[in-house]
C-alpha cells in the first residue's frame, strides 16, 4: 500500500480485505455508520485515537497502521527496528533459548516474508544437498521448501506440503496486501500447483516426509507468534518447530545430535 494514500481509502481496502460492510465496522468499533463512512471518503479527518481503534478492529498489521496514521496526518505509533537492532537483544536472545531447548528437533525464526532469521543447529535436515544459491541470504523458507533445487526433490508429500502453504501463503497475501508476498506466491505457484493432493487448508499442523541420506523422517510443523509485541519486526516474526511423528524419526535425531552429523 501506498502511505501517501488518504487515510478513509486505506481504512476502507482493509474494511473490504476483512469483508466487512460499514455497518459491520461500525458496530464491531462501538461508532456511528455515518462517521465510518466520513471517514472513507475524507470528509472527516480521525482522530490518532480513531485510526488505532479502526486499524485494532480491522486487525490491520502494525506496519500498516503507521501508514493509516501518518496519512491521516499524525506521527506513527509503533517503531521498527532491524532485527540485529540492540532494543530487540532480549527478544532474539529469547527466540535462541526457544530454538535451541528445542533441539535435537529442528526450528526456526522467519521474518513475515519467510525469510530466515534465526535457527537452532538441528535445521541441516532441511538444508543437506540444496541448491547453494538459495542458501544465500536472505534464505527464503517457503522457497527453499517448494523450489525444485531446494529440498523439494526430498519430500516423499511434496503434493501434500503444496496443498498447505500455497493456500497459506494466498491467505497471508489478501490479509496483508504485500506485493512481494504476492510475487512470492506467483513464483512458487509456477513450481507446481497443489494439484488433487488430499489436504484440509483448514488444517493447523503441516506433515512432511522428508528423505535424509538413507532415512525417511516424519515431521509435523507448528508456528507460534509473539501475541503482544512492542516492535514492527517482532511483530512479524514467527517461530516454526518441528516435531518428530514417529519414533523413528525421533529416535534418529536424537543420534544425529550425540554424534555431531
Amino acid at each position: 500500500m501506498n502511505g501517501d494514500r488518504p487515510v478513509g481509502e486505506l481504512l476502507r481496502e482493509w474494511r473490504h480485505r476483512r469483508k466487512l460492510s460499514q455497518l459491520d465496522l461500525a458496530i464491531q468499533a462501538d461508532v456511528s455508520a455515518r462517521h465510518v463512512s466520513f471517514v472513507e471518503t475524507g470528509r472527516t479527518t480521525p482522530s490518532r485515537a480513531m485510526v488505532l481503534h479502526l486499524a485494532e478492529q480491522l486487525d490491520i498489521p502494525l506496519r500498516e497502521r503507521n501508514r493509516a496514521l501518518i496519512a491521516a496526518g499524525h506521527a506513527p505509533e509503533f517503531r521498527r527496528s532491524d532485527w540485529n537492532d540492540p532494543a530487540l537483544r532480549r527478544a532474539r536472545d529469547a527466540v535462541q533459548r526457544v530454538l535451541r531447548l528445542h533441539e535435537p528437533y529442528p526450528a526456526l525464526a522467519v521474518d513475515r516474508r519467510w525469510n530466515l532469521v534465526q535457527a537452532n543447529d538441528c535445521v541441516g535436515v532441511f538444508f543437506d544437498g540444496v541448491d547453494p544459491r538459495l542458501l544465500e541470504p536472505p534464505i527464503n523458507m517457503m522457497r527453499l521448501g517448494l523450489h525444485p533445487a531446494g529440498f523439494a526433490s526430498r519430500l516423499r508429500n511434496l503434493e501434500q506440503v503444496r496443498a498447505f502453504l500455497l493456500p497459506r501463503l494466498a491467505r497471508q497475501v489478501m490479509a496483508t496486501g504485500d506485493p512481494e508476498l504476492a510475487a512470492l506466491h506467483e513464483e512458487l505457484r509456477s513450481y507446481g500447483s497443489p494439484g488433487g493432493a488430499d489436504s484440509d487448508i483448514a488444517d493447523i499442523l503441516l506433515p512432511i516426509r522428508l528423505r535424509h541420506r538413507d532415512t525417511e523422517l516424519a515431521f509435523f510443523s507448528a508456528i507460534t507468534t509473539f501475541g503482544a509485541a512492542f516492535d514492527i519486526t517482532l511483530d512479524e516474526v514467527a517461530v516454526e518447530a518441528y516435531f518428530p511423528a514417529d519414533d523413528e524419526t525421533a529416535a534418529y535425531l536424537r543420534a544425529c545430535a550425540e554424534t555431531g552429523r
